[in-house]
């Protein structure tokens, strides 16, 4: 009985992590019959962009036609098969159904949703739209998100992708309520394998035979004056820079590889307000989605969540000096990298000429090669016997070449 396991997310959850892992071990887990169908890390993104036609700051023409090859590879698998995405979680009614009926109708078909509590999920997605050239200030994004009438692109994003019940709502259809699975990232402070081997009691796969260390795309968080100066700094860019080079040397080189690993950060939390909405809120959905029956790995109790003992720090004012090491922190990050591509340039300027020098040099050869064969030819043709040695010769070789 062939299986497929559709991971729909949510962000913010430990999906990077989790891709990451299947991906570099994709051909090991084809030998123990389970496929993870991508010839590229971000192939599931680009098939779920693909899937639910999503702009996506130029990606979505890299992305025609890719869900069709991901659904053609699981049908063509004779076991279980993983695909996972948190965008998915963003699809509609249509979108799910397309998705599951791509897979072909003799396929067993369980749905994961990965889960994380409310009061970690906000200022998470906050820094994920300041890492996608977002300008808006956090004390805006709350509001928005919190007001129930808002129709802008943040809230409705960020509900598409976040409301747990309704994401399991357009996603269940009418499957069982067993395979749903429910996976709850573990409280701070829990031991970093637990979420993995949740995930991997999902995927029916030994934990222990995967190397968690080796897993290097990650999604980490930012701090409260790493974050207010990356959104600074999208004020004086947007306009200005392409979005593959924003994609390499900000949000790559400079969230997830610098301000990420600055020692000392201070955490983004949310004001006391907006932490006790968020608690409600998790609360109503620990309710509903305890009276379901899914298959929760995990507790629910994880997306309780925990009172709040430290202060906030509002990263709309945030204090400058904060900013500005974080700034000084990436500019030197970026000279440091311009070096690098400086060296990496001219060395490849150093192996051309290189190559233009024995390519002279061949030519030069050739043609010298070239001239001497004139020169005998054009001698041979003086004498009457060599003559006619030629022309059988080139007889047999016009011969040779007729039946080639």
């Amino acid at each position: 009985m062939r299986k497929v396991l559709l991971h729909v997310g949510a962000p913010k959850t430990g999906t990077s992590f989790v891709q990451d892992l299947l991906f570099q071990n994709r051909e090991r887990l084809a030998t123990e019959g389970v496929l993870y169908p991508a010839d590229r890390f971000d192939a599931h993104f680009l098939a779920a962009l693909d899937l639910m036609q999503l702009p996506w700051g130029g990606l979505e023409e890299q992305a025609v036609g890719a869900w069709d090859r991901l659904a053609e590879q699981v049908r063509a698998w004779p076991g279980t098969a993983i695909v996972s995405h948190e965008i998915l979680a963003t699809a509609s009614k249509d979108h799910a159904r397309r998705a599951k009926e791509s897979f072909g109708p003799d396929v067993e078909l369980h749905v994961v949703a990965s889960v994380r509590d409310l009061v970690r999920q906000i200022p998470a997605e906050w820094q994920e739209n300041v890492k996608h050239r977002r300008i808006l200030r956090y004390q805006q994004f709350l509001a928005q998100i919190m007001d129930p009438d808002a129709t802008g692109t943040i809230p409705t994003w960020f509900w598409s992708v976040q409301d747990v019940p309704a994401i399991l709502d357009r996603w269940a259809g009418d499957l069982p309520p067993e395979r749903i699975h429910v996976v709850t990232v573990p409280r701070p402070g829990a031991p970093p394998r637990l979420l993995w081997e949740r995930f991997a009691h999902v995927f029916d796969l030994d934990p222990e035979a995967f190397d968690v260390d080796t897993v290097q795309r990650a999604n980490p968080s930012l701090g409260v004056a790493e974050t207010a100066m990356l959104r600074r700094l999208n004020q004086r860019l947007n306009g200005r820079l392409a979005n593959e080079h924003y994609r390499e040397f900000v949000r790559e080189l400079l969230a997830h590889r610098t301000l990420s690993r600055r020692p000392n950060k201070v955490p983004l939390r949310l004001p006391d307000e907006v932490h006790e909405w968020a608690v409600e809120l998790s609360e109503s959905w620990i309710r509903e989605l305890g009276g379901r029956g899914y298959d929760v790995v995990g507790s629910l109790d994880d997306l309780r969540p925990r009172s709040e003992h430290e202060p906030f720090s509002d990263p709309d004012r945030a204090r400058q000096r904060l900013i500005a090491d974080s700034a000084l922190h990436s500019l030197e990050t970026v000279l440091v990298r311009t070096a690098e591509l400086r060296t990496e340039v001219d060395e490849l300027r150093r192996r051309v000429a290189e190559l233009e020098v024995e390519r002279d040099i061949a030519r030069s050869e050739i043609g010298w090669s070239l001239r001497k064969r004139r020169e005998l030819l054009a001698k041979a043709d003086e004498r009457p016997s060599t003559r006619l040695m030629l022309r059988g010769y080139r007889a047999v070789k016009r011969r040779i070449r007729r039946t080639r």
